[in-house]
């Protein structure tokens, strides 16, 4: 694989992990990050959420909420989603610290907002590189079933994108191709490092 990409959701939970999960197993360079200010999993009540620290080992959040209420979190998908996490990587990253983890050629993000903030965070980095990083935003409603189709929508496009030898150079080809094909529409921008 010849480009490097960060898959951003909110909280580096579902939605990103889903997509960091599919990309590693099929060999590509890939990580993962989240754009809150916490990392918040569903709790007993829409008012009880339960908030962690970015960098909070999924290890230890699937330990607390299999004491917390073993059956609630099997029954609502959360603690196989931790497991799968577990598997992927350590713990749930924060977008707006990830600077030492080095550039992206491709940064896919899962909700407009996370697109926004994802967007306004690397407007705000120094620009010593001038290296072009591309910004996809693929609207995923933020569910185990829609976070199951996003990763697979995800997969199609980095595959997609991997294939052309400068994504720059047909970057609006490639995505109202990938808009045709899945009745999805996408949201895009360049930046720069």
């Amino acid at each position: 694989m010849k480009l490097r990409y960060a898959m951003v959701c909110s909280s580096n939970q579902n939605r990103s992990m889903e997509a960091h999960a599919l990309l590693k197993r099929e060999g590509f360079d890939v990580a993962s990050y989240g754009t809150g200010q916490h990392v918040k999993l569903p709790g007993p009540s829409l008012r009880e959420p339960n908030v962690y620290e970015f960098g909070t080992p999924y290890k230890h959040m699937l330990d607390d909420l299999r004491r917390k209420d073993p059956e609630l979190y099997r029954r609502n998908g959360i603690l196989p989603m931790l497991k799968r996490n577990v598997s992927v990587k350590t713990a749930p990253q924060r977008w707006q610290e990830n600077a030492a983890d080095g550039i992206f050629d491709v940064v896919l993000t899962f909700e407009e907002k996370v697109f926004d903030m994802v967007i306004e965070d690397l407007h705000n980095r120094n620009h010593v590189l001038l290296k072009p990083v591309l910004v996809i935003n693929l609207e995923v409603k933020d569910n185990h079933e829609e976070a199951a189709v996003g990763g697979r929508l995800a997969l199609q496009l980095c595959q997609e994108l991997e294939t052309i030898e400068n994504w720059e150079d047909c970057v609006d080809e490639v995505m109202i191709n990938f808009e045709r094909q899945n009745n999805r529409k996408l949201l895009y921008s360049i930046s720069y490092y």
